[in-house]
């Protein structure tokens, strides 16, 4: 049956008028399914339980804060000032627990008053959680992934320095250094630095701190295993790695004292690992670090030429460009399967962006070098229970892969946020009960009662 057209048509004459009144009404309705998996997981009471040992109350209480904080980086917030522009929204305030919200001056203070024993108390939380996590879905392996990531800040932020951000020279900045667990895409250590270091500055006790917690907890028969890029070349890093049975795959540079050119220019024979990328292994001795490492040499084939590697004068120009790289490594793995592995680190990269653009892991709230640190912290906390919370409802395993990257297939916040979290409702009593109404859409209805049952099981 044909419509007619003007049946498809409205016409609008006037403004709508806009009137501002109090009612019950709300913009996440996914947050109440949050704070069921919060309550499911015991969230508050583990930081209150953290934040009375360690000596940090308050009026309004640190965990409440913490889960206000959470709550707010989940609907999409990136600043503290945008806390009065969601104060009335009254799942927001049943999430934290808060009959009233505090301003986004009460919050800053009360970030200021973070201190190394309040700091490492709510670590601890976060890491005892992704801990449990690793435990329930007992995962084969551990693989980390060690980086830092530039943080830009202001002129007058406490301990931002200039450092190496080649797009921003002259921007003060911290340079925090992450471990990311490739398995969950979760950040399993965090530890804020000032903008000047290098890459690897603190990275030696960074990295013995998280394998004696990790064997601590799960022992030595899992394996532990760690990619990192050559900042992290090191000897000392090397030798721990050694001693504490850790598998690794490092990439080297093509340092001078190394002499890897050389090896270049003679070798004759490359393995074909796809086809772009040839390679062959061979035993590197360095007398001055007394080791003999295995190193894999890899060369690419691009189409223009590289200003940051070097073309080799015995090959012709037909055979095109080439970039170079070199890992070494103590795995059993071939040239292709370990060019395969380290490739997998770039899955990290993907979870730093989405730490930066969709949980204001970049954003610097004061001038207060704890109270950002731990805004950094409560960040990371935020993205792994977002995890955790898909793991236990909604991920479902992905084929395994030689590079190691995540074993589910995880939404990312924006499209968790745009499904579930965004979803306006009205809370209405019935009966002398509260209820939570939302429009009828189908999807959502099936979307809302997988993850019901789920957190019910």
């Amino acid at each position: 049956m044909r419509l007619r057209i003007a049946s498809l048509r409205r016409v609008c004459k006037g403004d709508l008028p806009v009137e501002f009144v109090r009612q019950d009404l709300t913009s996440y309705g996914g947050l109440e399914l949050l704070r069921r998996f919060f309550s499911r997981i015991g969230l508050y009471g583990r930081l209150r339980r953290a934040f009375d040992a360690a000596g940090t109350g308050g009026d309004y209480g640190g965990g409440r804060l913490v889960l206000l904080i959470v709550g707010l980086l989940s609907v999409g917030a990136r600043r503290l000032e945008h806390l009065r522009y969601v104060a009335s929204d009254p799942l927001l305030s049943r999430l934290c627990g808060l009959a009233r919200i505090p301003s986004s001056r009460t919050v800053a203070n009360w970030l200021k008053r973070f201190t190394q024993k309040t700091l490492t108390a709510l670590v601890a939380v976060t890491r005892e959680l992704l801990y449990e996590e690793i435990e329930r879905l007992k995962l084969p392996r551990l693989t980390i992934d060690v980086d830092g990531t530039v943080i830009n800040t202001g002129s007058k932020v406490a301990w931002a320095f200039r450092g190496f951000n080649p797009h921003h020279r002259k921007v003060k900045s911290y340079y925090p250094l992450l471990a990311h667990l490739a398995q969950t895409g979760q950040i399993l250590r965090l530890r804020n630095r000032p903008g000047n270091v290098h890459d690897s500055r603190g990275a030696l006790h960074f990295l013995r701190e998280t394998i004696r917690e990790l064997r601590g907890r799960f022992g030595s028969r899992l394996p532990i295993e760690f990619r990192m890029d050559a900042a992290f070349f090191q000897r000392k890093i090397l030798s721990l790695l050694d001693r504490r049975g850790c598998d690794y795959a490092i990439k080297m540079g093509f340092f001078h004292w190394l002499d890897l050119k050389s090896l270049v220019a003679a070798q004759r024979q490359w393995i074909r690992i796809n086809r772009e990328v040839d390679g062959f292994e061979t035993q590197l001795p360095i007398p001055s670090w007394n080791l003999t490492l295995r190193v894999v040499i890899y060369r690419r084939r691009v189409a223009h030429e590289s200003v940051k590697n070097f073309q080799l004068d015995l090959f012709t120009p037909d055979d095109g460009h080439f970039e170079y790289s070199a890992v070494t490594t103590n795995k059993t793995l071939t040239p292709k399967n370990l060019w395969n592995f380290i490739a997998g680190r770039g899955e990290q990269e993907k979870t730093l962006a989405e730490l930066k653009g969709e949980l204001a892991f970049d954003a610097v709230p004061t001038n207060h070098y704890g109270a950002n640190s731990a805004w950094q912290q409560i960040s990371v906390l935020a993205h792994n229970l977002l995890r955790s919370f898909q793991l236990q409802t909604l991920a479902t395993p992905k084929p395994r892969s030689g590079k190691r990257t995540s074993s589910y297939r995880i939404r990312n916040t924006r499209t968790l946020r745009f499904l579930l979290i965004c979803r306006a409702g009205r809370i209405c009593r019935i009966a002398g009960r509260k209820i939570l109404r939302l429009a009828d859409n189908p999807a959502t209805q099936a979307l809302y009662n997988q993850i019901t049952y789920a957190l019910a099981a």
